[in-house]
């Protein structure tokens, strides 16, 4: 990766990331990360030792390339058109990643499937020729309950007459011996992938969970693989962990990332990446991804400034140099092109993993994501029950109520929007807009995100890190609502994706609580930017 360039400004904070890079030289933990010693962690290797499988992956998927590249060929040779990718987190911020950054004419036009707002689904569902569609379903563990929602929906939407074998549509990434490789095999999927099993999710970019649909987009695999090979030793990553851990422990632990407009969804690749691994046991580093640039005065001495960029595309310098001569901590990496995204993940998966080292953090478990998750399988075991989930206090649709909660936030203190919402441009415009608002008065970091997507990303760290956030969720009403099947192929259904949805935002709600978190919750009904713009007023 020769042609990606490393600057940083750091002022104050010289002394302290030489310290470090000296330390971390004599502890010779680098060397001992790439010879798998689970002890630059900790002195027990339980979900260290069979969680490093990432770090061989530019040469272990060399093999990998002749086998993916002849499925694709087949793919296109079937006559399909589009892939939708039905998966959560580590399953589909890289082939969301490669689909949004590539742009390659020779591609399939593939779009992810990571929510369960019954209307987001039903408007996938319309927006692509469903007999000329490959499903893509991957997850790790082979029992992710949004993305065996939709494989269940999707399959019976082909088999209701669209075609007359469904599961030929269907592909899986999966670990072995999961539950979805069986599952796979019993509904006749075209292809099951199987994963290394020892490499996590966030870590999975280069694996076959981002390579068998980055090849279906169009991207060159070898050529991605290349550069991440030879970016892979390079000791810039090593100083970038260093950076961000040091500056972390002298409180700048607000990672805000700032990048070329092609690369927007490399920060929410970053985001799940740093937050669920540094974000547990009382600490954190916050991502601060989308966050748009503004006046100095706005920023406090919480924040260092990563800045991804690509040639053509250096609008944010400008700001960048005035936040630099004002004292902020400043870094600068300049692509030479896109396939140097390639050593990106490399270099900040090394990154990260130093970085938790120096703060004394397992950064390969996630302690804190399973809360959730139980809290909101009781909300719909409670439905199968009664019929009826509970309300879920809500507060008055009122700026004036934001305004009070947000008083609460002191320095050093983030905010996040949780949007249990349909994704959308003016769901996006109207978040962006009321961040920023949050952002230049209460002089606090903002982060944004759509449920149950942040909770595959961003919700680790929300309930394991040291409780300086200030939590307000959204939740909507469907205009229509979509029966989950209980079986694929199968037309009974005891429950809808809005009940589904509602459950985890509701469980999700109440695992903040349980962590002693500030929380607030506004219903938006089914006018959801209408309720966001009233926040605003």
């Amino acid at each position: 990766m020769e042609t990606t360039q490393f600057i940083s400004q750091l002022h104050a904070y010289d002394t302290a990331v030489a310290q470090t890079l000296s330390q971390l030289e004599q502890d010779q933990i680098v060397p001992r990360i790439w010879q798998h010693d689970h002890t630059v962690w900790r002195p027990d290797p339980t979900e260290i030792s069979n969680r490093l499988g990432w770090l061989h992956l530019p040469q272990t998927m060399q093999p990998e390339i002749e086998a993916i590249n002849a499925f694709v060929a087949s793919i296109h040779a079937a006559g399909y058109t589009h892939v939708l990718l039905l998966g959560m987190g580590g399953s589909s911020l890289a082939p969301e990643l490669f689909a949004k950054t590539f742009n390659t004419a020779h591609g399939l036009q593939l779009a992810v499937v990571d929510t369960t707002a019954p209307d987001a689904i039903f408007n996938l569902a319309q927006s692509v020729p469903l007999a000329q569609t490959l499903f893509i379903v991957a997850t790790k563990s082979g029992g992710t309950v949004e993305t065996l929602s939709a494989f269940k929906y999707f399959y019976n939407l082909l088999a209701d007459g669209v075609v007359a074998n469904p599961g030929e549509q269907f592909v899986a990434i999966t670990d072995p011996g999961s539950s979805l490789q069986k599952l796979a095999g019993q509904h006749h999927f075209r292809a099951t992938f199987l994963n290394d099993p020892h490499i996590g999710g966030r870590y999975s970019a280069l694996s076959h969970f981002g390579l068998v649909p980055a090849a279906l987009a169009g991207v060159d695999i070898g050529k991605l693989l290349t550069r991440a090979a030879a970016a892979a030793h390079a000791p810039e990553a090593a100083r970038l962990g260093a950076i961000i851990g040091t500056l972390a422990q002298h409180g700048r632990d607000k990672l805000t990332l700032i990048t070329s407009p092609e690369l927007a969804s490399f920060g929410d690749w970053v985001e799940q990446l740093v937050a669920e691994s540094t974000g547990k046991e009382g600490q954190g580093i916050l991502p601060v991804v989308g966050e748009a640039l503004g006046d100095t005065a706005v920023y406090g001495p919480d924040r260092l400034f990563v800045y991804l960029h690509l040639p053509h595309s250096t609008a944010a310098a400008g700001p960048l140099d005035a936040l630099a001569q004002t004292g902020h901590p400043v870094v600068r990496m300049g692509l030479g092109d896109v396939y140097d995204l390639g050593g990106q993940f490399m270099w900040w998966e090394m990154a990260t993993a130093v970085a938790g080292h120096i703060l004394n953090i397992q950064p390969f478990d996630q302690p804190n994501v399973e809360s959730a998750k139980v809290l909101a399988r009781r909300m719909v075991a409670a439905y199968h029950e009664t019929g009826q989930l509970p309300a879920g206090e809500a507060a008055d649709l009122d700026a004036a109520v934001l305004h009070r909660f947000l008083s609460e936030a002191q320095p050093g203190d983030y905010v996040a929007l949780q949007a249990f919402v349909p994704p959308s441009p003016a769901a996006d415009t109207a978040l962006q807009t009321l961040r920023q608002a949050i952002r230049d008065r209460y002089r606090v970091a903002t982060t944004a995100g759509y449920g149950p997507r942040f909770l595959h990303s961003t919700g680790q760290l929300h309930k394991g890190d040291r409780g300086n956030g200030l939590f307000i969720q959204f939740t909507a009403d469907p205009v229509q609502d979509v029966a989950v099947p209980d079986e694929a192929g199968k037309p009974d259904a005891s429950m809808t994706f809005g009940v589904l949805i509602k459950s985890q935002a509701l469980g999700d709600g109440d695992a903040l609580l349980a962590e002693g978190r500030r929380f607030i919750r506004f219903h938006l009904g089914t006018a959801v930017t209408d309720g966001l713009n009233r926040l605003m007023r």
